[in-house]
């Protein structure tokens, strides 16, 4: 393939790159024209990053979770309220804690507005997650002092984008939203700070609020017909085309000539490429498939410009190692499509990057953020070996081990060592940590059983025991995240149990579970969502 001819051809060069940790849904929500009254505009000078920071990084966080509370002195400072939901575990919020919170500009810019921190394991957060419509970790949210939601900004951005992105939001006069419906009237008020706003909104959070889910390619290609031609319209089109890509065939029809001319000249332009870096390193295969063929011209080109502006990222050092890893990810995925075969020196070129970028990373947030990417990059080239040496060695000194577990099980599981892989997942539920974190990996782990090992009826119904023993003690248990993992784990038991041959087991664990549903008070909606789980009905 071109794309492995191009990098033998760049041994000289560093071709870093992961998997692009998308934090789909940094939500932020800013304030009201007032704000801009009240204190002068915030520049989006940079400011040199802080040497290090501790897990409040500098800024003034409230962490008691009475979020009622801190919108009261939202409202009193007229400051915005910037929600922060995430968990010590997940890789993109501790790359954000690394790459954003520990900015002395940003814990400047801390000051003018109130910053919550909203852990997921926390009591009362997953109520809380239901209420501002937050699942996904990290997501960031800039609210207005009287609650309403300004805008959801993209975490996958690199950090001076991100800056630039919430400068614009706490100076502008209008929400993303109002934005947005002046935008599609055809409006002339839309500035070009609003037009950023909206190119960089997350539209990849399936809980946005701006458009219905299956209405956001078709939404995106018409506000990038709308906008004036620049890097807005660019990224708006490509957003589009990335959506679009992973969208049932059909549902939005575009002329591909015409798409396939856009992304190679936004591929060909060095600062496009980089302003669009999450698109470029999160979906390159998905772009390949959507607009070429197998073993075409078409295909072939594409590849090389992908290829060009992968290893272009990749080699960037002004980006994190994360988002370099990206690139390396991305790379790694386009030189296996089509069952192409990477060379050997592809494979050795992939060791060398990740090794330098891997050993490079001391900082605990950044490595877990770093090591998974690492991982993953390896994973797409078929470096399993490597994948796991690096994460075994990781364990030892994580601060969240079992995240990686769940990675070890998933190489395990492309070996097709299904023993190895259950027996990870084993491992990760017990060394998980929070009410809402060992719920996640305790599905995982009955689902992986499930899957890899069903006619281990008693070990099944032990690891359902307990996590429906956890769940009975858990505060909020069927709210937002806690309930979408515990209808997957009862979706997977109703599939394991699909023709009766587990029933003793399957009864058992309904029997405990509707003991638990029993004492919630009637009048909770929680009641309905515990009945649902190993039901046949939609919950």
């Amino acid at each position: 393939m071109k794309i492995q001819s191009a990098l033998s051809a760049s041994t000289a060069r560093t071709l870093p790159g992961v998997l692009a940790t998308s934090i789909a849904g940094l939500v932020l929500c800013l304030a009201n024209p007032v704000f801009a009254v009240d204190k002068p505009a915030i520049s989006a000078a940079p400011v040199a990053a802080s040497t290090g920071h501790s897990d409040s990084g500098g800024i003034d966080w409230r962490k008691d979770n009475d979020v009622d509370a801190a919108f009261v002195q939202a409202k009193a400072s007229k400051k915005p309220l910037f929600l922060y939901w995430g968990a010590v575990w997940c890789p993109p919020c501790n790359q954000v804690k690394a790459t954003i919170f520990n900015r002395q500009d940003f814990i400047d810019r801390s000051r003018h507005f109130i910053p919550v921190y909203l852990d997921g394991d926390t009591p009362g957060a997953q109520k809380l997650a239901a209420r501002f419509k937050v699942r996904g970790y990290p997501t960031m949210i800039l609210f207005k002092p009287d609650g309403s939601e300004i805008t959801r900004l993209p975490g996958e951005v690199d950090a001076e984008r991100y800056l630039q992105v919430l400068v614009s939001a706490m100076n502008s006069s209008l929400s993303v939203q109002d934005s947005l419906k002046l935008a599609l009237a055809g409006s002339k008020k839309v500035s070009a700070e609003d037009w950023s706003l909206l190119a960089d909104y997350s539209w990849d959070d399936p809980e946005q609020k701006l458009v219905n889910n299956k209405d956001v390619a078709s939404t995106l290609f018409r506000l990038a017909e709308l906008c004036p031609a620049g890097p807005n319209a660019t990224r708006l089109y490509l957003k589009a085309l990335s959506v679009s890509a992973s969208t049932p065939p059909g549902q939005n029809s575009i002329d591909k000539t015409v798409a396939l001319e856009k992304v190679i000249k936004a591929l060909g332009d060095t600062h496009l490429a980089r302003d669009n870096m999450d698109i470029v390193t999160g979906s390159p295969a998905e772009l390949l498939d959507y607009l070429s063929a197998p073993k075409t011209d078409t295909r072939s080109k594409l590849i090389v410009a992908l290829n060009a502006a992968l290893l272009k990222l990749a080699d960037d050092t002004t980006l994190s190692k994360t988002d370099r890893l990206g690139a390396v990810n991305g790379l790694a995925t386009l030189a296996k499509l089509d069952n192409a075969k990477p060379e050997p020196g592809f494979l050795k070129d992939i060791q060398k990057r990740v090794t330098q970028i891997e050993q490079a990373t001391t900082d605990a947030y950044e490595r877990q953020s770093v090591v998974n990417a690492a991982a993953h990059a390896y994973g797409s080239a078929g470096m399993l070996d490597e994948s796991d040496n690096l994460l075994k060695a990781e364990l030892k000194r994580s601060h969240s081990p079992y995240y990686f577990m769940s990675s070890l099980a998933s190489n395990a599981k492309k070996r097709g060592d299904k023993a190895a892989a259950v027996n990870w997942y084993e491992q990760a539920y017990n060394a998980a940590k929070g009410p809402a974190t060992r719920l996640q990996w305790g599905s995982s782990y009955v689902s992986g059983l499930t899957e890899l090992a069903p006619s281990e009826d008693a070990r099944i119904e032990k690891a359902v025991q307990s996590v429906l023993a956890e769940i009975g003690t858990t505060e909020n248990a069927f709210y937002e995240r806690n309930r979408a993992y515990l209808d997957r784990m009862g979706k997977k038991l109703l599939e394991w149990n699909k023709d009766g041959k587990h029933q003793a087991s399957f009864q058992k664990v309904r029997t405990q579970l509707d003991g638990i549903c029993a004492k919630l008070p009637a009048n909770d909606p929680q009641r309905a969502a515990c009945q649902a789980v190993l039901s046949n009905a939609k919950s």
